[in-house]
């Protein structure tokens, strides 16, 4: 509001009230809490770069449990169950490296984009989540800031040193998903999942059928057409690297040595390929 002076020729300057100070309010993540990503082999010399959206069930102390009970927070709504250890196996046997988040994907998933509704599902698998029921925007900033910002960081960061080596990321997608789906079963013990750029997943859809062990799904039990907002659609897509993401079934890498043996079978399928002259390239794909 104006306020006007005893002189009717002068005039002061608008008076506002001092902006409220900001709420205090704890930072999301405490000493005790993981990091948002882990970045193996950082210094890896070779174009392969994996990642793992959801390695992690980990939840920030600060939210406790989001009101679920440990049963569920041991099921695939909570992570993708192997990945991590598949993931890891794989950084190993490549010498490459591998950036895996940190936290569940019940906290906030960095595999969507963030303005997805599902990045802070409030149901998964009709599961009702309910320390995201009726979040406001500045809690939902607060895991933005904390663990989905970082985790995207961590993944540009591994994809700007491979670059700036003169070489062209190539980037692998670990994922896992469950034997049945509301009731109907998944024959698939891997699928591949690809859109328009087929330098990568096609050949390894025939090396993984080659086998003759497995049924190989091909965009199956998801598909990548046309999906947007995800890491690889994030960070290798628009730059014209080639990528791929697996979906291994989960049942089949729930123990050690079922993650061994998968890792494995992908990274004998996988090795010849990194050689192929066509994955040196940068190359942009119309969407269909």
């Amino acid at each position: 509001m104006w306020h006007m002076a005893s002189s009717p020729s002068e005039h002061r300057q608008p008076v506002t009230a001092p902006a409220p100070a900001p709420r205090a309010t704890a930072p999301l993540l405490g000493p005790n809490d993981p990091p948002p990503a882990t970045t193996l082999n950082p210094d890896a010399g070779g174009p392969l770069l994996l990642v793992c959206d959801h390695a992690s069930r980990a939840i920030p102390a600060l939210l406790g449990d989001l009101g679920l009970p440990e049963e569920q927070l041991c099921r695939h709504i909570a992570y993708d169950i192997g990945a991590a250890e598949v993931t890891r196996r794989l950084a190993d046997r490549f010498g490459a490296t591998a950036v895996l988040s940190g936290f569940s994907r019940l906290v906030i998933d960095p595999n969507r984009a963030i303005e997805d509704p599902t990045a802070i599902p409030v149901v998964s698998d009709d599961v009702v989540i309910p320390g995201n029921r009726a979040l406001d925007a500045e809690a939902q900033a607060q895991r933005v800031e904390a663990l989905f910002k970082p985790y995207h960081a961590a993944v540009a960061a591994a994809v700007s040193t491979i670059s700036a080596r003169g070489q062209v990321p190539v980037m692998v997608s670990v994922h896992s998903f469950t034997p049945a789906m509301r009731g109907v079963a998944r024959p698939w013990h891997i699928g591949v999942l690809w859109d328009n750029d087929p330098r990568l997943p096609v050949p390894l859809i025939e090396a993984l059928k080659s086998d003759g062990r497995w049924c190989v799904g091909d965009n199956q039990p998801y598909s990548g057409r046309g999906t947007l907002g995800g890491t690889v659609e994030t960070h290798a897509t628009p730059a014209g690297y080639p990528n791929v993401l697996l979906e291994i079934r989960q049942d089949l890498i729930a123990t050690p040595e079922g993650a061994e043996l998968w890792a494995q079978v992908v990274g004998d399928a996988l090795e010849p390929l990194l050689a192929l002259p066509s994955l040196a390239t940068i190359h942009h794909y119309p969407r269909a």
